[in-house]
Order: C-alpha cells, then structure tokens, then sequence
C-alpha cells in the first residue's frame, strides 16, 4: 500500500506542476498582448489592446449601424469608466461595412505600416511610413500607452508613428498638437457629422490661414464661426470644481506652433473635444456622484454673441462672470442703431491733428483683421499707433514669456487700422486691448491754458511782427494752393467713374514733389511704361514714395490718369497698392504711391539670377494674395471692379513678398446689374486678355479670371506666357495644355523649385489654372470659386477643356488689329518698379 500511495502522490505532484507552469505561461502570454501588437500577432475583431495602466483600449466598434449591416471603425477609447467615450477613430471616413462581421484585421507590415484590412483583405487604413527596409522593420511594434496614444515604435525604442500626431476630434493631455509649420496650417480637429456617426462633419478647429502662427479658429466649412483665441504665449490655468488644475499652452519653436495641455496629478480624465455642434469643449470626468458623467470645465461659444462678428464693429461680447452676455459698446463708443448688428461708432472722431490717449482695457479678447508688426518692443508698438492717423488700437505680448518658446523674433506686436471686429470680454481669460481715443477737451484746455499762457503772451509779441511779414509773403501761396486744389477737384470730377460722388483725396504741390525727387533726377528714375516714368521720393518726414509721372505726349493718359485716382481712391485691401496723393500742374499729372522696394514681380521671375528667390512657398503666397485682391475687387468691395491689365509686371512686391495689384488706369466699373460690357477700344496686354475681349471687345470679371490664369501658369513656370522655349509651342498656354494631356504636368513647374515643392500642391495650381484659361467664359470659375479651390485640397475640380490657342499672331491682318490699339498707349500700362 504505502508504495502505491507514494507513487499516486508523485503523479499528482507532477500534473499540478505542468498545470502551474502552464497558467504561468498564459498569464505571461496574456500579459504581453494586453497592450502590444506584433507583426505575427495581429488585431482582429474580437481581440482589444488595453494600455498597461488599464486606462484605454484599441480595438473594433460598431458606432452607427442600420437594419441590413454594420459599420466597424478601429477606435482607441477610454476602458476604466464606464460606457465607451472614442478618443480616436482609424478610418473615421471609411469604415468596414459587414453584413455578417467577420475577420476585419490591423496588421504591422514588413516595411513598418500599420494596416488595417477588411474581411476581403482590401486595404481600408495605412500610416503609410514608406520603410522599406524589411529587416529594420521586422521587429517593429505597436503599443497603446496608457496616455492614450497608439506608438509604432522599432525594437531600439525609436518611434516611426504614433496616433497623438493624427488627432480626430479630441485632444487628449500631454498630446502635443503641431498647429502650424513655416506659415501653414498643419492639423485641425474634424468634429463628427453627427452624434452617432463619426465621418468628418462640417466644424472644424484649426489656425487661421492669414495668421497661422497667431490665432485659432473653428470653421463651419470655409467660414470662421467663432474665433477661439490670439496667441500671446501665457499659458492658460483651469481649475476644476474638484480642485485639479489644467495648463493650456502655446508654444512657439522656430517656425512651429505647438498646442499642448497638461493636468495636475491626480486629477481625473480629461480631454478637449470638437462636438457636432461646433462646440470646443474641456470635459472631466465626474466620478464623485451617483451618477458619473463627463462634466463640462469651459466651452466655446460660450454665449451666442460669441459667434464670429455677431456684435458688429467696435462692440464687443460680455461674457464676463455675474453678467449676462450681451453686445455692448467699447469705451468711447455708442450704439449705431436700435440693435449691435450694425455696431457702434465714435462719440467724438478720431482725426490727424486732434490730441489722444490710450485707454487701457483689460482681459479682452482682441479684435481680428490686425496687422502683425515685427521686431518690436512694446514701447515701440506704442509708437507705432500713435504716429498712424488711422490707428485706432494696439495690443503687444512677447513670446519669451511662455515655457519652452524659442524664437527670432519675441514680440507680438497687433495693430488695428480699421474696424475693430469680432471683440470679447471675460474673466476668465484675454489681454490687455489698448484703445486710442480722444483727449477730452474742456478740463485739459484749461489746465493747459494756465500752464501755457505766460509764455504765449511772452512770445505773442515777437510772432505777431514775424507774422504780419509771413502772412504778407504766404498770401499769395496760400491763394495759389487753394485755386490749385479747387483745379484738381474740378478736374477729378470730371471722370465718368465717379457717378456724381465727391471723393475726398490728400493732394501734393508741385513744388512738394519736386523736393521729393529731386526734380525728377534721373538716379531717382524706378521705370518707364506706356503712360511715362515712375521716381523713388522722400515727402516731408522722410517717408518713401513712388511717383508715377504722366508722359506729356501721352494722349490717351489723362482719362486714365482720372480712372485710377478715382478708383484706388475707394479701395483698400492688403493686396491692392496704396495711391497715397496725386498732383495736377499745368501739364503734370502725378501719382503718389506707397514705396514697395521689391519692385515687381516679372523682375524676380522672369530673372535666372533672381528667381531662386521665388521659393515654393512665396510663389503660392503671391498666387493666393493676387487672386484675394481680384476677389475684393469683383465681389467684396462696395463696388464691382475689372482691372483689365493683370499681369506679372503689375504685382508689386513689398518688403515681406506680399503682392499688391497696382495698374488701375484700364479698369471699369460696373454696376448692380451688369454682367458683361462690349468696348469699341480694346486696351490691355495681349497674351493675358481672354479671347473675348481682344476678339470682340466683350469683358467681364471672367475676363481677370483668364489674365489671372496665365500669371498663375508663368509663377508656377518661370516663362512668359508669349515664350518659345521650350521649342516647337507657340506659346505658354499650349505647351500646359500638352504636358497636362499627356500627363507629364509636373515639368511644366520651374526647374529652380522642382526639388522643394510638393507636387499636389503644384498639380491643383496648374489644374486650376488650366480651369481659368477656359475659352468661354461660362466655363471659367469666379474668384470666389479660385480661392475655395487654392485653399481646400479636398475640394473636386472639374476637368478643364482643351484651350483653342488663341494667337494674335496667327491672325488675318485686318481680322482683329484694328480693334487693337498699339503699344505704347494701349497695349501695355506703366511698369512701377520699385514701388
């Protein structure tokens, strides 16, 4: 017996240790799949990656679905709480439809790529990292960290990809957002189109594309919807009702802009979320009642007179606490009607000439539409409003004061010029608004006067013998002046564009220009067109300018002369040239504009030494400034304005390569109601007019659009639009046609930024250009559509049509050059280089 028991014992000791070490070897196999993915073991539908600290998990769900299928998403969601709140979505707009689910799987390839297949094995989601290296990426591996964040990482901890820099809707803590790179806005939140389906809605959140670096913005479509927040690098601090602390941070590195937001320790989950509604939202988890729930920390909108511009120009939205939110009217201003949609206007206007002082306005959010001045200390932003008329406010920060900012330039520093649009109030947040306005006149006249009058008195006597001297001498110029002005204003109103308005317009004497250019030497000399030659001067004050001096034997520029004051008179947009003055003596008729000391843009372009200037990025800045400034003027200044004469010679270039349209001599205005004029004196540079109007003499805005789309061709080629080369074209048109049709329209793009441009940018500026250049202008896109199409590379475009190449040259003597004025009057307006 006690040798049987002995041997039943060692059995059963044996099979309790070979059941021992196998639970020890699932537990330990369990325990390595909780929160990895390896190249042999992939993610399929019943499988989960749940992050070592148990706070999320990857895996399949099913987040809409009908009657006949389901719709599958690889989501990372939080696992510790309870219901499932989606963080992150794979294929958010492309999800793997299954009538029966099956075998959808995530896989690590062998050159690195995460990809996820459906049941068929179609490829549905890719990193696409384009490794190729098959043994450096044998050992890759993907791992769910506890922070949420999905890494692809190789055996050495390098890490090749990771979901925190693709994020859908939400941000979580810790997660570094890259906003904008080198001017361009990088990533943006996509809301879900709906509460149960996540495909990509109509809200988004990213940074403003005319001041990527500045301020965030959330988007219904292409329109701002309300306007988050202007940078000024101080980090933000939450304070929840449980007492955990958020930090929300910008941070600028170089030419990046980083959001980051972190939490205290200890503090429950948190995350800033994009909802379908259009709200930004930061939400905590509420674990303490009997129901947990998210609880809203802040969202924005706020208020309803949050949204974008809603309160009109200078009022602002009160959203500060005890208050209820509500448009009021900034210090100094008064409603302009019985509701805000119209805004507010001065109690006492702001003129040259009249004292002013800077009120202070604290915790404001500042108003859009600003100009960003560089390199400036706050004293010197000051300085900057105040020696400008037109500014009517300043606010100044220095990134050096946020953590880990690093860059050339510290300072901040905003100027307003014009309306003050889209303001707020909170107590919560903002900066200090510094808003210029009027002295007030009746306390500070009588301080004044007992401070000043003894030495008035004391000098009354030695001014009123200078005086009676000057007078005598100044009558006469003063009578002279006077008559001169009366002269020009007669002679203005004489333009038939006016349409019975009196404009109000600074003129110079003769005399003051003269100064300035040192009576038109010729080592001021800029350039010469058509119409005569354009000087650098200095006006008093030392200020730059470029004079545009009527030809004497000019005959036709007198109305011209007239069309362009009168126009640019009414206009102003940043990428419109600015007329400063203008002059008529005698003979002289002279215009006075702001100096652009880059001259224009055929001379970088068409240069091979000075082309290279002319980057990828400062091309597509010039394409996309031009094609602003023809849209304001076709569609979004009060009046409906055709240039007739756009083209590479008449885009100045000031100092930061911004492009100013310039050249309004040709131009017309139409009315209301018209859509096309017909003109027996056709006018303009062949080669950019739209064979309508050099055939027929038929214009309309579709006609800029066709000039617009052969300067878009010369930038993107560095040719001109009448060149030969390459061989065997007869012109610039034909030769885009050919290598687009054959598919070959990347060698259209000029050789000195072929190797630095990315190629679906250029192939959606030649295809848009090609669009432009339609013959009928039914075909062609209005501005409004050019720009939608340059700024969303989502947006479909429609194929263009093989142009008919329209060539003066190739025309019957008679057929059309009779409708065609000749060169030097007509066929070309004066080039201001150097403005």
């Amino acid at each position: 017996m006690l040798p049987s028991m002995a041997i039943k014992e060692d059995g059963l000791a044996i099979v309790a240790y070979i059941l021992f070490l196998t639970l020890l070897f699932l537990s330990s196999s369990c325990k390595s799949a909780d929160d990895h993915l390896t190249h042999s073991k992939p993610l399929t539908l019943d499988d989960m990656l749940i992050s070592d600290g148990g706070d999320f998990a990857l895996g399949f769900l099913s987040l809409t679905s009908s009657s006949n299928k389901s719709l599958l998403y690889l989501c990372i969601w939080y696992h510790s709480i309870p219901g499932r709140t989606v963080v992150w979505i794979a294929n958010r707009d492309k999800p793997i439809i299954e009538a029966t689910p099956s075998s959808p799987k995530l896989v690590i390839t062998n050159n690195s790529d995460l990809v996820l297949s459906d049941s068929q094995g179609h490829a549905v989601w890719t990193t696409a990292n384009s490794i190729t290296d098959t043994g450096a990426g044998a050992g890759a591996y993907a791992v769910l960290l506890n922070s949420g964040n999905l890494v692809l990482r190789f055996p050495n901890g390098t890490d090749i990809w990771q979901s925190f820099h693709y994020p859908t809707d939400t941000i979580l803590p810790n997660m570094k957002v890259l906003l904008s790179y080198k001017g361009q806005v990088v990533s943006r939140l996509v809301a879900w189109k709906g509460p149960d389906d996540p495909s990509s809605g109509d809200f988004s959140c990213s940074g403003d594309p005319s001041f990527p670096d500045l301020q965030l913005v959330i988007w219904q479509g292409t329109r701002p919807y309300c306007r988050i927040t202007v940078w000024n690098s101080v980090s933000v601090l939450d304070l929840n009702n449980n007492g955990s602390m958020v930090y929300q941070t910008a941070i600028n590195v170089g030419d990046k802009l980083f959001f980051e937001f972190t939490v205290s320790v200890g503090s429950p989950f948190t995350r800033i979320t994009l909802d379908h509604t259009g709200r930004l939202r930061s939400l905590s988890w509420n674990n303490a009642s009997s129901s947990p729930a998210w609880t809203i920390v802040s969202e924005r909108p706020a208020a309803a007179c949050e949204l974008y511009a809603s309160c009109g120009p200078f009022s602002y939205c009160d959203f500060t606490a005890g208050t209820s939110s509500t448009c009021r009217c900034l210090d100094g201003y008064e409603p302009n009607g019985p509701n805000f949609t119209a805004g507010c206007r001065r109690t006492e206007e702001l003129e040259c000439g009249k004292q002013s002082h800077f009120l202070t306005l604290p915790q404001m959010k500042v108003p859009d539409k600003f100009l960003h001045i560089h390199n400036r200390s706050l004293e010197q932003c000051e300085d900057e409003c105040s020696r400008n008329c037109s500014c009517t406010a300043y606010a100044y920060a220095n990134w050096s004061s946020g953590s880990g900012n690093s860059v050339v330039d510290p300072s901040r520093c905003l100027v307003w010029t014009d309306e003050l649009v889209d303001t707020g109030k909170s107590s919560d947040y903002g900066e200090n608004l510094h808003l210029r306005l009027v002295d007030s006149s009746a306390a500070d006249k009588k301080g004044n006067l007992v401070k000043y009058v003894l030495p008035i008195i004391a000098c009354m006597l030695l001014l009123t013998c200078i005086a009676l001297i000057w007078i005598r001498k100044c009558r006469g110029k003063s009578r002279k002046k006077k008559a001169q002005k009366k002269l020009m204003a007669g002679y203005l109103s004489a333009s038939n564009e006016l349409e019975g308005e009196n404009i109000e317009f600074p003129f110079v004497t003769l005399e003051e220009v003269l100064a300035a250019t040192d009576n038109f030497s010729d080592s001021n000399l800029l350039g010469r067109g058509g119409f005569g030659k354009v000087y650098k001067g200095n006006l008093q004050g030392g200020k730059e300018v470029a004079v545009k001096r009527l030809s004497k034997d000019s005959g036709q520029g007198i109305e011209e002369f007239r069309n362009e004051v009168v126009l640019i008179a009414k206009l102003q947009h940043r990428n419109l040239v600015r007329l400063l003055a203008c002059c008529v003596h005698e003979d002289e008729k002279l215009l006075i504009y702001e100096y652009l000391p880059n001259k224009s843009l055929d001379v970088f372009l068409f240069d091979a030494a000075r082309k290279h200037v002319l980057d990828w990025l400062t091309r597509f800045k010039i394409i996309k400034g031009v094609a602003r400034g023809l849209l304001y003027l076709h569609q979004d200044s009060r009046l409906t304005i055709i240039h007739r004469d756009l083209k590479a010679s008449n885009i100045l270039l000031d100092t930061e390569m911004t492009p100013k349209i310039s050249d309004f001599g040709m131009a017309r205005i139409f009315s209301e109601k018209q859509q096309q004029v017909n003109t027996c004196r056709v006018v303009g540079t062949y080669g950019y007019m739209s064979p309508e109007y050099a055939m027929g003499g038929a214009f309309s805005v579709k006609s800029d659009t066709y000039s617009f789309g052969v300067l878009l061709l010369e930038i993107l080629s560095g040719l001109k639009i009448n060149s030969r080369q390459p061989v065997n074209f007869s012109s610039l048109i034909t030769y885009a046609w050919r290598l687009w049709e054959d598919g070959k329209a990347v060698q259209l793009v000029d050789s000195s930024i072929i190797e630095n441009c990315p190629f679906h940018e250029v192939l959606r500026c030649i295809h848009v250009g090609l669009l432009c250049i339609q013959d009928r202008p039914s075909d062609r896109p209005f501005m409004s559509s050019v720009m939608f199409m340059l700024e969303n590379e989502s947006a479909l475009l429609p194929a263009p049509r093989k142009p008919l190449y329209f060539d003066l040259g190739n025309c019957k003597a008679g057929e059309t050059r009779e409708n065609i004025e000749e060169s030097a009057s007509a066929m070309s307006i004066t080039t201001l280089e150097g403005r």
